[in-house]
């Protein structure tokens, strides 16, 4: 146990602090140089990234771009029209005036912009998960660590103030060994959901067929663009969109690589929308180490499952919970056949942390690795082993079966099928390069 804590440490530390490598930057950039930025997606969480981005007077953008025109005018009036537009990413990487881009496409566009930016030779934000496929999410270290890049991933809890202090604890073993993380989506979209529509022309404002992107051609609907793609299990899923967060959050505080198997189960259960994806699911994922999380996606109903915050971990001498407004360590009492008295003290911290707040200390924390060349708080490879959990959920589902992951090889071990659906085939003319 004392050596399994060493690693811990060493985990939670590294993960911390601004990481260990050094990489070579494309051009030397001074402690108080302004960098420049582009902004390839501008929609939703595009402009919440952007205005985190903003909150640094050492980040200058230059240009966003987005297919689809109000969010490239919304852009641009946030900027008061002092950066260029585009409509195609690859203008934007083709620049010799950037240092870095933000990607906050739609999950299916994540790699190839991804592996494309980092080729033209500029680091990269990118937004959680970072792929659809744990295939992409490989190719995309690879690429990171082939040109030399720095990359950071969306998973902001790695930067928050709270989330680094309890990882700390946990390491310590302020509450014992922990045998159960739980965390859960909630929200009761009964009974339309994203509701039903029909095939129907884009808006003439909206590029569709580059929307689509490495995905087959379809008719457009507008219950799954410009937003309502999470829904859609061939751009996104719940499991992925939130799941990755928290599975992020109990690798991380937990110290753990990556699970050993993982299953999940659930359907379209109560809500009549056009969803392909679930609407109540929950995954079980077992760690070789001897622990279980889980992470319940219930869209039928919302009512609360923790008894606070929006992470539970269950450890022999006190159960935490952690949230926005900090943490707090309810004492364990031994049960059967054990001594009844506590186990250890109560404690509560409180951190009052807003999201956007978050999402600035993350792009702080990128803008200040692009300098240093240092590995950044949530790094390629944190980012793409928990997407990879997630994503492994998806398929559990799907094939309705348990997996046995080989986190090593990458590999499903117990069912050949299973691993066919480790990547897809790509619409010509993309590539995963």
């Amino acid at each position: 146990m004392s050596a399994k804590l060493t690693r811990r440490s060493f985990h939670v530390a590294t993960a911390s602090m601004a990481g260990l490598t050094a990489l070579q930057a494309s051009r030397a950039l001074g402690a108080n140089e302004r960098i420049r930025v582009g902004f390839i997606g501008v929609g939703n969480r595009g402009m919440q990234v952007l205005d985190g981005f903003l909150r640094h007077s050492d980040c200058q953008p230059v240009v966003v771009c987005d297919i689809f025109t109000p969010h490239l005018e919304k852009a641009k009036e946030r900027l008061e029209g002092k950066v260029d537009a585009e409509r195609d990413f690859r203008k934007v990487l083709d620049r010799t005036d950037l240092d870095a881009v933000v990607v906050a496409t739609p999950d299916h566009w994540h790699a190839i912009q991804t592996i494309a930016a980092c080729n033209a030779g500029k680091d990269v934000y990118v937004e959680k998960p970072l792929s659809v496929t744990v295939v992409e999410g490989r190719k995309m270290v690879e690429a990171v660590r082939r040109n030399k890049r720095i990359a950071q991933v969306g998973t902001h809890r790695r930067s928050s103030a709270t989330y680094i202090k309890l990882a700390g604890e946990i390491a310590d073993g302020r509450i014992g060994k922990v045998t159960v993380s739980r965390a859960y989506r909630l929200s009761n979209m009964f009974p339309s959901g994203i509701g039903r529509a029909p095939a129907a022309d884009p808006p003439p404002d909206l590029d569709w067929d580059m929307w689509l992107g490495p995905r087959p051609s379809r008719p457009y609907q507008a219950n799954i663009a410009p937003y309502k793609f999470r829904w859609w299990d061939l751009y996104s899923s719940q499991m992925a969109n939130w799941g990755v967060h928290y599975l992020d959050a109990i690798r991380w505080l937990t110290g753990e690589l990556a699970p050993a198997s993982v299953c999940a189960m659930g359907g379209r259960f109560a809500v009549d929308d056009d969803r392909t994806v679930p609407d109540t699911l929950e995954a079980v994922f077992q760690f070789a180490s001897g622990r279980l999380a889980v992470f319940g996606q219930y869209e039928a109903n919302g009512n609360p499952v923790l008894i606070q915050g929006e992470l539970e971990l269950r450890g022999t001498d006190a159960t935490a919970y952690v949230g926005d407004r900090g943490y707090e360590f309810i004492p364990e009492r031994g049960g059967q056949f054990a001594d009844r008295k506590p186990r250890s003290q109560p404690f509560k911290f409180e951190q009052i942390e807003k999201h956007d707040d978050v999402t600035a200390a993350h792009a702080r924390n990128f803008l200040d690795c692009v300098k240093s060349r240092n590995l950044p708080h949530a790094d390629i490879e944190i980012g793409h082993r928990s997407t990879t959990m997630s994503l492994l959920a998806n398929i559990s589902l799907a094939l309705g079966i348990r997996l046995e992951w080989d986190a090593k090889a990458e590999r499903i071990t117990n069912n050949e099928q299973a691993n066919s659906l480790l990547h897809y085939e790509y619409r010509a003319p993309w590539k995963l390069e």
